[in-house]
């Protein structure tokens, strides 16, 4: 049994390893090629332990794998500090010019999707002769629906893309995690009770959530830059920062609001507003630096964790045709969620050239699906529900992630890239 201390060393040893390896030979985007390496990593210890069982590795390294609660560590502990350091580096003023697109996105849109998917899926379930209640096909919808934060900022540092259309990309993807968990928290409640759809006492619930969780963020990002702006010493305004992203999470969880978008909210306040009238340059240099490597080590880790837990997932391959039409299918739904609120604001809205197929491939899902997914009780769904979650996840990342320029490039302005 492996200490926890033992477990991150490995961890952040083979995330460095990997990444020298991907820089030097594979020359793909940070995160991607962790994911790819740790994927083949899993495989390549698969295939080995086939046809050597005695040898005894891949025990070793599932049990280490095995040790790590996936949805504990990313959702009540790595996402607070990823999407703080994500809001930190987003321009608010691109966000409010773009607010009527990312508002509606990150709700209706996330709404849409859960509908759309859901449906989907459940009849994708009656044709390979799957016997799975409706209800649980929502509760795919809801966790597959939301674009990764994670992995869309990780994508947009790479690429060069026109201000108005990463001001939507980037603000839709911070809000509509928030906005879907509380959706998939309130569907995972019906499915599990058994109950039926009260949709009035499940549009209170999320407004209270979301709501909570927005005004939580406001207060306690005013807080935040009031005792930054009183002091100017960068070491401890860095710590401040630390305490309350730690703390407004916690707070959050407790109080039963949403706090990914505490959180979110919460960084747009020190990152802009902050920034402006409560730092120093020195303070504002160290503080954006050490946030960036912040985000940059949890993000190693997690994208690392992701091709690792392939090792400790059992992967049924009478799913398989399911989850490869499943892919397709939510694509599909994208492109609707999103083609929806464009088509209705582009009567008083002007939108950048392209921009229904670069949200559309530009909305990645990742490590949020993969630790939703994974915190759902154990019964006879579970298994199906993750293994399309994985197809969806894994493909979304390295075949969206890597040719999201060449999409760019043909639909937008191919000088761009």
């Amino acid at each position: 049994m492996l200490s926890l201390f033992e477990i991150a060393s490995l961890l952040l040893a083979i995330s460095a390893a990997f990444g020298w390896i991907n820089h030097v030979y594979l020359r793909l985007p940070h995160t991607i090629g962790l994911l790819v390496m740790a994927i083949g990593s899993s495989v390549l210890l698969l295939v080995a332990t086939y046809f050597f069982p005695t040898l005894g590795i891949i025990e070793v390294v599932q049990r280490a794998i095995g040790q790590i609660d996936f949805y504990s560590t990313v959702m009540e502990g790595m996402l607070a500090f990823l999407l703080f350091a994500g809001a930190l580096h987003v321009d608010y003023d691109f966000l409010k010019d773009q607010k009527w697109p990312i508002a509606i996105m990150a709700t209706f849109g996330v709404v849409i999707s859960t509908l759309v998917i859901g449906t989907g899926f459940w009849y994708l379930a009656q044709i390979f002769g799957v016997g799975l209640p409706y209800v649980w096909a929502l509760v795919f919808g809801a966790l597959i629906s939301p674009t990764d934060p994670v992995a869309v900022l990780s994508l947009l540092k790479s690429i060069n893309i026109p201000h108005s259309l990463e001001a939507k990309i980037a603000g839709e993807s911070l809000f509509n995690d928030g906005v879907g968990v509380v959706i998939f928290t309130i569907v995972v409640s019906i499915a599990v009770s058994g109950g039926s759809i009260d949709f009035v006492h499940v549009g209170e619930l999320f407004f209270v959530e979301a709501g909570g969780g927005a005004l939580l963020g406001l207060l306690t990002g005013w807080i935040a830059y009031r005792a930054m702006a009183a002091i100017d010493e960068y070491t401890l305004e860095i710590l401040i920062t630390l305490g309350v992203v730690a703390a407004t999470y916690a707070l959050a969880l407790r109080l039963h609001i949403s706090g990914p978008i505490a959180v979110v909210i919460t960084g747009l306040l020190v990152g802009n507003r902050g920034a402006r009238v409560g730092m120093s340059e020195t303070t504002r240099q160290h503080l954006f630096a050490f946030w960036e490597l912040i985000d940059e080590i949890l993000n190693s880790v997690l994208f690392l964790l992701i091709g690792l837990e392939v090792l400790i997932i059992s992967f049924d391959p009478s799913f398989g045709w399911l989850v490869i039409w499943t892919i397709p299918l939510v694509l599909g739904s994208r492109l609707i969620a999103v083609s929806l609120p464009i088509f209705a604001l582009s009567i008083w809205l002007k939108f950048t050239k392209g921009a229904i197929p670069v949200l559309t491939w530009g909305g990645l899902r990742g490590g949020i699906s993969v630790a939703l997914a994974l915190s759902l009780p154990n019964n006879e769904f579970k298994p199906m529900i993750l293994m399309a979650t994985y197809g969806v996840v894994l493909f979304s990342i390295v075949v969206q992630g890597l040719s999201v320029r060449w999409v760019i490039r043909k639909t937008v302005d191919p000088t761009l890239l």
